[in-house]
């Protein structure tokens, strides 16, 4: 798994409801109208400034705040590739996992600017900022964690094994 993209840049703490306003979410279960919402309380442009496959940047205890999983799921559903920050909530990044959206940490998360060209390798821990030719080191996602995100997710990946394959 590699993943090319442009980088969106947010800050510290970012939580589940600037990913997804709390007045949308019970509105409608349809993810892909949701994620035309995600980032807006941060950024009103935001949805119009991706384009598929981009990523998310940010820095300390992203996805802080409540379990629900729309939050990763409208950010995976508006076709970001992934989420780059310093450290991600704990709830946040199990729910990311089984929803099929990589997260990455990357204690250098700063050094990204918006608008840098990142190619990602999540097996390796590597991310490389084409626009600054500079080469920034991230933790590894173990294998298992990359079957799940390989496979869309960990419903997917149960009924793909027909069980929790390792």
């Amino acid at each position: 798994m590699k993943l090319t993209g442009k980088a969106h840049k947010f800050g510290d703490s970012i939580n589940t409801d600037y990913i997804i306003s709390g007045k949308y979410k019970f509105k409608t279960l349809d993810m892909d109208e949701l994620a035309k919402h995600v980032m807006e309380d941060l950024d009103p442009a935001f949805y119009s400034k991706i384009t598929p496959g981009d990523f998310i940047v940010a820095g300390r205890n992203f996805g802080l705040g409540s379990s629900r999983e729309q939050a990763p799921l409208v950010i995976k559903h508006a076709k970001i590739a992934a989420v780059i920050a310093q450290s991600f909530a704990r709830i946040f990044f199990r729910n990311a996992i089984n929803t099929g959206l990589p997260l990455i940490v990357c204690p250098d998360a700063g050094k990204i600017d918006a608008g840098d060209v990142l190619e990602i390798d999540p097996s390796a821990g590597v991310i490389r900022d084409v626009t600054k030719n500079i080469e920034l080191k991230a933790e590894p996602l173990p294998p298992i964690m990359i079957n799940i995100l390989n496979d869309g997710g960990l419903a997917e990946h149960i009924i793909k094994h027909g069980g929790f394959n390792l």
